[in-house]
């Protein structure tokens, strides 16, 4: 074999997923969006129409769709900054400290990300009831009264976003955890020796060395949160009223609750189009930075 062709015989299969699972499924939702595509148009093909950009027109014109799309823009305003800060602060703490308790306490904080979203929400629906919480028992005692966790238009959007957070730190601390294991010793300990306080070496020499971990870091967990599903789905299914419906679970909805193919087509694609702007604005200030 040619030593040229080499690179391609390894990058090949990685390749061929990519463009099966990640291309492809693109394109076909891009097609299908410009279709009136539905339950019955995907047992006969001849039944579906083409109708140019009328899903798109009908889409801009729900309301449902802008609900979702602002409760998803506030889900992110709220949640990727928390989950960013609150692992850094997490990692820089757990990194300072070598103990069994503390080696205990990586494992503990990444526990949220491997178990299975059906056993988080049983665990968080007990603790959100109205009735019988542990959260509106906690106010009870200090005389506060009940609060609806769930059923209030309002709460129920940091309800879930909370659930989220606490879920999302584990990966993300495991994250900065090893980039902040590869911040060389030796500017540590030259900064110590010239009096450089443990806070100053934190802000001056760890912080600016975690610079692509806390973007790369902050690049996921903007789409992450732009495809935020799985909590709104287990605790609330988007209600009440719409109220924690996020765009992916409108999709979700309009897709496979009401076999509006074409419909939560076009939708897929304005998320599409929406997640793409926001990371190559991302990219382009991280350029930026390179660059000074």
């Amino acid at each position: 074999m040619k030593p040229r062709l080499v690179p391609y015989l390894f990058i090949g299969p990685a390749l061929l997923l990519l463009v099966t699972f990640g291309v492809l499924p693109i394109a076909v939702a891009l097609i299908v969006s410009f279709t009136d595509m539905n339950l019955a148009g995907l047992g006969d093909w001849s039944r579906i129409q083409f109708i140019g950009t009328d899903n798109y027109t009908k889409l801009f014109a729900d309301r449902a769709f802008w609900g979702a799309l602002s409760n998803t823009g506030l889900f992110a305003a709220i949640g990727v900054p928390s989950v960013v800060i609150a692992s850094l602060l997490i990692a820089i703490g757990l990194n300072r400290s070598q103990g069994r308790f503390f080696r205990a306490l990586r494992s503990f904080y990444f526990v949220p990300a491997i178990t299975a979203i059906v056993a988080i929400s049983l665990v968080w629906g007990y603790l959100f009831n109205a009735q019988f919480g542990l959260f509106n028992y906690l106010l009870s005692l200090v005389h506060l009264p009940p609060v609806a966790w769930l059923s209030d238009p309002l709460i129920v959007k940091f309800s879930v976003v909370w659930v989220a957070v606490w879920r999302g730190l584990g990966l993300n601390v495991i994250i900065f955890l090893a980039a902040l294991q590869g911040v060389p010793k030796e500017y540590l300990e030259a900064a110590a020796i010239d009096g450089a306080s443990e806070w100053r070496r934190i802000v001056s020499i760890e912080i600016p060395l975690l610079r692509f971990a806390i973007f790369f870091v902050t690049i996921t967990t903007v789409i992450a949160w732009l495809q935020f599903f799985d909590e709104p789905f287990v605790l609330t299914k988007g209600g009440p009223l719409g109220a924690s419906t996020s765009i992916s679970l409108f999709l979700y909805q309009k897709g496979f609750s009401a076999s509006q193919f074409g419909y939560a087509s076009a939708g897929s694609v304005v998320l599409f189009v929406i997640i793409a702007a926001i990371t190559l604005f991302q990219l382009r200030l991280r350029r930026a930075d390179a660059d000074y």
